[in-house]
């Protein structure tokens, strides 16, 4: 299964037959742990890879229904799907992305550009898509109060847990394709940032059980960004089209807003009139004043540093366009001025009521002979 066309073979195990080869090793992997599945010494070893972990069966009024905790054994699942989303990553940039370069024949920074926007933009369609049904069918929209009412969610249903960790898996995926998409120096900082942001965040949801307000808080993050990478891939294709990004800006607005508000409203609010306030490792409960403090300080520094960052862009923006179009102005003027001075002087100008030719001398007059 070869992901990447080769047109140069490299030594084994150098750094450019790794890149090269790193989906194909990947698989590799993949299809060993999935051979483990075969035999009955190695299965218990695999199912640790591939199904979530720490499952308790209980009875409802719909019958017997199955949930889910975490623990340690989370990271074997996170790190199986972290080479699953590698291989999806590949399949993506051969399949869609190059054959997309290919036609629009891009420059190599808005290449990069394209490919990362093409990426996420992927990424946020599908998991606002995922988490959109999640919340739908687990009655959050149609009650709020659920996402703090019974608090500690200790027990979560396999289409939570199974998000949270495929989520996980993709944020720490990132990291290693940071190496393997030879990423430009100057451009590691950036995604490192907003990827250890989203690692920070979706980490802290899911160890102190806010699933709930984190699952809700994610779709509104995902579908703005969503957004912003649609409008940025439509700007590679056709450099006029800057509308998308004027209606990406309304609704990078709000959802700060909603996110600051619902914040306040489940953790400031909903959280703050439990009855149990007491901090039990044991019980999963973390609703303490320190913590929900630190919660609402981690999430309020976030929004409002998106927020600085985002006014501080359409600043600069603003100031360039006035520039350019003074500048613009200016020419066209300056042109205009040129324009008529050529005018003049091919037909003579006037000075002191007389006509003048190029060369300053007054033309002759022709005596007209009488008859």
């Amino acid at each position: 299964m070869a992901f990447r066309r080769r047109n140069k073979s490299y030594p084994f195990f150098s750094q450019e037959f790794l890149i090269q080869n790193h989906a194909d090793i990947v698989f590799s992997l993949v299809i060993f742990i999935l051979i483990g599945l075969m035999f009955e010494t190695t299965a218990k070893t695999a199912i640790l890879f591939i199904q979530p972990q720490y499952n308790i069966s209980t009875m409802t009024a719909d019958g017997e229904v199955s949930l889910y905790h975490y623990g340690w054994k989370d990271c074997a699942t996170v790190l199986f799907y972290l080479f699953i989303t590698i291989i999806l990553h590949a399949v993506v940039q051969e399949y869609v992305l190059d054959k997309v370069n290919r036609r629009l024949h891009l420059s190599k920074s808005k290449n990069t550009k394209f490919n990362e926007s093409g990426q996420l933009f992927v990424f946020y369609l599908v998991s606002s898509l995922w988490s959109l049904y999640v919340i739908a069918s687990e009655g959050y929209i149609l009650h709020l109060s659920s996402l703090w009412d019974n608090y500690p969610h200790v027990h979560l249903r396999f289409q939570v847990k199974f998000f949270y960790l495929t989520q996980l898996a993709y944020w720490f995926h990132a990291l290693p394709e940071l190496y393997f998409q030879k990423v430009r120096k100057d451009e590691i900082p950036r995604q490192l940032q907003y990827i250890s942001l989203y690692l920070l965040h979706i980490l802290a949801a899911y160890l102190l059980n806010l699933t709930r307000v984190g699952l809700v808080l994610l779709f509104l993050q995902y579908l703005s960004e969503m957004g912003f990478h649609l409008s940025r891939l439509f700007y590679f294709i056709d450099e006029n089209q800057h509308k998308m990004f004027e209606k990406w800006s309304i609704g990078f607005v709000l959802t700060r807003m909603i996110t600051l508000t619902l914040m306040f409203l489940a953790v400031g609010f909903g959280l703050a009139r439990s009855e149990n306030q007491t901090l039990d490792l044991e019980t999963g409960n973390f609703n303490t004043l320190s913590i929900r403090l630190l919660v609402l300080f981690l999430v309020c520094f976030t929004q409002s540093w998106l927020l600085w960052k985002f006014f501080r862009f359409q600043l600069s923006r603003t100031r360039e366009l006035r520039l350019e179009q003074a500048a613009r102005k200016r020419a066209a003027a300056k042109q205009q001025m040129q324009q008529r001075t050529l005018k003049r002087d091919s037909v003579g100008h006037h000075e002191n009521g007389l006509i003048k030719a190029e060369n300053g001398m007054s033309p002759r007059l022709k005596k007209i002979k009488t008859p």
